[in-house]
């Protein structure tokens, strides 16, 4: 069904596997803070050692610029890698190199090594041949597992598949499935929804979702550009006033397509953005001028809801409001919980990325019930802008 490979494919017993993995986590105090992403890659991890394989990891960490950092190393976030995966995980100085060869040299099958930070190399980020090559010598398979990664053309993330036989690992498989179902070949109604703060951000984003969903829902700051656009009073709140144009170009594009465009009928509005401050609900017709809108009201969530009612699949990046702070939060929570019932009864094919997305998703209870949430954040939303994504691209070859 795939036009990818994936582990199924893959003769690994005995063999250097050269597993690109996304390790870019938080740390704080030299500890991992959030492990969701180290979760991730663990089966894929586990059933190339199950099999035999010896598992070579290459990932990334921060932003070293081509050069050795020493607080941007990838030792600490190999200690709590060994410690989810249950066994240990050896560490070499470099990716490249002596150090390198002689640590793989020495593997055994099941083994689990992992290299130090690609971007300590210049070659990594500019996909140079010579760094390629020499990645490539260590393995004698490639498995990308970090479709995170995959919206940049370097070369643990795209160059390598040009060198050695290359497979989808588990976690870049369930995600380019889950996006098959989402935009590629989704059933539809397809309803979208699309918040956070700019337009600016996401232009090419909503460009691309007119012509292909037949709902897009409009929430955040982003909402208050359309509505100024539309002739309306916003007054104090965020709002691209000089995106004006766009704004009534992309709902022009909709209305070309047949494509709803979904704004706020209602907001929540206050004059302080602090948490638990006055607020009052009012129509969008009726914003007063010395108040923020910084959240949608339950009208605008009632027929948000509706729509997800009679949609097959939803696809969704970015909260309805200011949902950091409450009560700012209600309308993304409604949404979310809504979405997920929905998804458990069947009725609803729910796909969700972005990192304020996830935020809201946990915080609702509710990141575990949709079909899919996504943690790549820019490759993801790259996806949804239609745009190629060279480390997929590069496991059709």
């Amino acid at each position: 069904m795939n036009p990818f490979k994936s582990l199924d494919d893959a003769d690994l017993s005995g063999k250097r596997v050269l597993v690109r993995v996304d390790l870019n986590v938080p740390v704080k105090d030299g500890r991992v803070s959030d492990a969701t992403r180290i979760d991730r890659v663990l089966p894929t991890i586990r059933e190339i050692a199950d099999r035999g394989g010896r598992v070579v990891l290459l990932a990334h960490f921060g932003r070293p610029k081509g050069k050795p950092d020493p607080a941007q190393s990838l030792r600490p976030i190999g200690e709590a890698l060994a410690e989810k995966l249950g066994k240990p995980v050896g560490f070499a100085e470099d990716c490249v190199g002596p150090v390198a060869e002689g640590i793989v040299a020495n593997m055994k099958d099941g083994d689990v090594l992992l290299l130090e930070n690609t971007r300590f190399h210049a070659g990594e980020e500019q996909n140079d041949e010579t760094f390629v090559s020499q990645l490539a010598s260590l393995g004698d398979v490639y498995v990308n597992d970090a479709f995170s990664a995959a919206h940049r053309a370097h070369a643990s993330t795209e160059g390598l598949a040009h060198h050695l036989p290359s497979y989808a690992g588990r976690t870049m498989q369930a995600e380019l499935e889950a996006l098959e179902k989402g935009l590629g070949k989704p059933e539809k109604p397809v309803i979208a929804i699309v918040g956070g703060a700019k337009v600016s951000t996401k232009i090419d984003l909503l460009q691309n979702l007119v012509a292909k969903v037949d709902c897009l829902v409009i929430g955040g700051g982003m909402a208050n550009t359309f509505l100024a656009a539309l002739g309306k009073n916003v007054g104090k709140s965020l709002c691209e006033h000089d995106l004006a144009d766009t704004a009534r170009t992309i709902m022009a594009a909709a209305e070309k397509a047949d494509c709803i465009v979904l704004l706020p009928v209602d907001a929540v509005v206050a004059r302080e953005f602090k948490a638990h401050a006055e607020t009052q609900t009012v129509s969008v017709d009726a914003v007063p001028a010395d108040a923020m809108i910084l959240d949608v009201g339950p009208a605008s969530v009632g027929q948000v809801k509706e729509w997800i009612d009679k949609s097959k699949t939803l696809i969704w990046n970015g909260p309805l409001g200011a949902f950091e702070i409450p009560p700012f939060d209600a309308a993304t929570m409604a949404a979310a919980r809504h979405a997920a019932a929905r998804t458990r009864d069947g009725q609803l094919v729910s796909v969700a990325g972005g990192g304020d997305t996830v935020a809201a998703l946990n915080a609702a209870g509710v990141a575990d019930d949709l079909t899919y949430v996504s943690t790549a954040g820019g490759a993801f939303l790259e996806w949804m802008e239609g745009k190629p994504l060279p480390g997929v691209d590069a496991l059709r070859a």
